[in-house]
């Protein structure tokens, strides 16, 4: 086999292979003997002649294609390897030459595993993030926990911040009623900024029962472009006002709450579980921090291929994320006033940093010979299963030497970060 090699780019390489009779000889034997297997010689079951008597049942055309498929197919991992290349993509093939049994010639373009030069790891001089939890975060959750529990009283006063008004309203712009700015029966707690600036404050004041108008002026920056700065009317009937009424934070409510005593035992707990959740996300912008600063000192450079995976698995996270809300990936970009053109570049610059930073670790990786056990994919595996007890079809594919493959990747990145961490 002869290979011919050219880098067009760091990440990109063409390649010449050609195969002589030397090499396509045992992919003919290898081709007959496939073949033999559904031909009907007299004398012997279907598929059970020898091959050397099966020969002259095969038909030409049949042993031509397959001695081709066998030879081409057998021979491109050689041909990367004498090539001292690694293709990140399954590398497309074509046939430039072909005299059945003398000479074979095929040609690829691929994308490939660059050459990667790692910075020196240790004393990155990254800071590590302060973990804290100021008291305002603690409130936060007693306020939630307040809410939850809250009880709704029937007011038979005026409506005021904090109370939740049951309106219809109908919104019009030049006179005419505009898309998504009417409803009827419509809950609204006054005070959580859930409408444009003077919607809520224009409701304080007014009594079940009142008919009234608010002209107001929607934000220059508004999500829709039709709406954005434009000077509206909302007609609002109030039919109703509820009065919330938070219960004190006390040992009462504490117990409400799970296995608590008393209120400091709830805030305890509180400040507690915010602590180990501040110290995860620490922890997690610490390694992000130490994979940059080794970037800088680095050598890396991102595949094409790679980058589009990268960013259509972006698109596609931001897509399942819009959905959940009920729109599409266009129509957030839409309300988020963005350009497809903007979004892909801003998504590309991600899927870049992504893409050399997963090389990088993977080449640090290899390095440092770190690669999790045979017990610690096994353990992954189990707490897996007990995640899907009930889903046989995520069960099954748990058992795929590919979902394997890919918790061996990820865990491979954990041990990577973690010994980066180790060696600051």
């Amino acid at each position: 086999m002869k290979v011919e090699s050219k880098k067009v780019s760091k990440t990109h390489a063409d390649l010449t292979v050609t195969l002589d009779k030397d090499d396509l000889a045992p992919a003919e034997a290898e081709a007959i003997e496939r073949l033999a297997k559904n031909v009907k010689v007299q004398g012997f079951r279907k598929g059970k002649a020898p091959a050397a008597i099966a020969r002259p049942y095969i038909s030409d055309r049949d042993l031509i294609d397959t001695t081709l498929d066998i030879a081409v197919r057998t021979s491109v991992p050689h041909a990367f390897e004498q090539a001292k290349l690694v293709p990140v993509e399954h590398p497309h093939l074509e046939i430039t030459k072909y005299v059945p049994g003398d000479l074979v010639e095929y040609t690829t373009s691929v994308d490939i595993f660059p050459d990667i030069k790692v910075g020196a790891y240790k004393k990155l001089k990254v800071k590590k993030p302060e973990v804290k939890v100021a008291a305002k975060d603690i409130n936060d959750v007693l306020s939630n926990i307040q809410n939850a529990y809250a009880e709704k009283k029937v007011a038979s006063r005026a409506a005021k911040d904090g109370d939740e008004v049951i309106i219809d309203f109908t919104g019009k712009k030049d006179g005419k009623a505009f898309d998504g700015g009417s409803a009827k029966d419509y809950k609204l707690t006054l005070g959580s900024k859930s409408f444009i600036p003077g919607f809520e404050e224009g409701i304080v004041g007014h009594e079940v029962g009142d008919s009234f108008d608010l002209n107001l002026t929607f934000p220059k920056d508004y999500h829709v472009k039709e709406l954005a700065g434009a000077k509206v009317v909302f007609s609002v009937l109030l039919k109703q006002i509820n009065e919330i009424v938070k219960p004190e934070l006390d040992d009462d409510l504490a117990k409400k709450c799970g296995p608590f005593q008393t209120i400091k035992d709830l805030k305890d707990d509180i400040k507690k579980n915010l602590e180990s959740q501040a110290k995860q996300r620490a922890d997690n912008q610490y390694k992000d921090d130490l994979v940059d600063a080794l970037l800088k000192k680095s050598t890396v450079d991102a595949p094409e291929v790679m980058i589009k995976d990268q960013i259509n698995f972006i698109k596609s996270d931001v897509s399942r994320n819009a959905a959940s809300r009920g729109l599409s990936f266009e129509q957030l970009l839409e309300q988020t006033n963005q350009k497809l053109e903007d979004w892909e570049k801003e998504a590309r610059e991600v899927a870049i940093h992504r893409v050399k930073a997963s090389l990088l670790l993977q080449t640090l990786a290899k390095d440092e010979s770190i690669a999790p056990t045979d017990a610690e994919i096994d353990e992954k595996l189990k707490e897996l299963q007990t995640v899907y007890t009930k889903d046989k079809e995520a069960l099954k594919q748990l058992q795929s030497e590919a979902v394997r493959n890919d918790l061996r990747n990820r865990l491979t990145i954990d041990k990577t970060l973690d010994f980066l961490v180790k060696a600051q």
